[in-house]
């Protein structure tokens, strides 16, 4: 479905990953990745945090989120309460419930997750 200008755009049409990261030391620069294994709690590698994954928009890169998405983080946020496949991975994702953008996700079934992977509605 086309977007309409000036409404939030929650179709799934067209989402790519742009980068992928993980954050093995807190406090330390983040690693990126062209592809990744997603287990239960979270990307292989990767410390554990609040939520098995995060994603943000293109727009907020500087996040230590693990998914930049190739669209604006208030796209992403729209897909609230979403379930979606990515790669070969399955993720519920919900709002961070705090200040930090984009939102939370908690994995279904486990995979890979490479940059250029398609979000799709599940």
């Amino acid at each position: 479905m086309p977007s309409v200008p000036g409404c939030i755009d929650t179709s799934m049409d067209g989402i790519r990953v742009l980068a992928i990261h993980t954050f093995p030391v807190h406090g330390a620069p983040g690693v990126e990745h062209a592809s990744v294994r997603v287990g239960e709690s979270g990307i292989d590698g990767d410390r554990p945090k609040k939520a098995a994954l995060s994603l943000v928009g293109a727009d907020a890169p500087a996040t230590r989120a693990n998914l930049v998405l190739d669209v604006p983080t208030a796209r992403v946020e729209a897909l609230d309460g979403a379930l979606v496949r990515i790669g070969e991975v399955l993720l519920t994702v919900q709002a961070t419930g705090n200040a930090c953008p984009g939102l939370y996700a908690a994995v279904g079934e486990t995979g890979s997750i490479r940059v250029g992977d398609s979000v799709e509605s599940a």
